[in-house]
């Protein structure tokens, strides 16, 4: 179980390094444009906005990379949390399928993290 979490939790790291990529590097480029289905106007004129999300989509994944490689359980859980928060807010502000891409495999990752937790813990008796 343990390692599940890890992938999962992996999974969501590299999601968010790849948001950060496309935000921050392709957001005005024909690559970005067909990815978020923008016109090149469009793109050109919320670049700077986009550089800066794809800046905090950065830091959820190094939180995450960092929980990841210190094995502690209560960073995967603090910054899953920030990306089922900010992908709910994402989902109901931007996008709905964002709830689908971002918010459900870190709420999935969480849910592991938090089983994986209890089940580890011992049992008073």
């Amino acid at each position: 179980m343990k390692i599940a979490v890890t992938l999962l939790t992996a999974l969501v790291a590299v999601e968010h390094l790849g948001i950060m990529i496309l935000e921050m590097f392709f957001w005005n480029h024909p690559v970005g444009q067909k990815i978020f289905g923008m016109t090149p106007e469009v793109s050109a004129a919320s670049a700077t906005l986009a550089a800066n999300q794809g800046l905090y989509n950065g830091f959820l994944a190094a939180g995450l990379i960092w929980a990841i490689v210190s094995d502690r359980f209560d960073l995967k859980m603090f910054f899953l949390a920030c990306v089922v928060v900010a992908g709910i807010f994402g989902g109901v502000t931007a996008k709905t399928s964002i709830l689908a891409t971002q918010a459900l495999p870190a709420l999935i990752a969480l849910g592991a993290t938090i089983l994986l937790l209890r089940s580890s813990r011992p049992t008073s008796t």
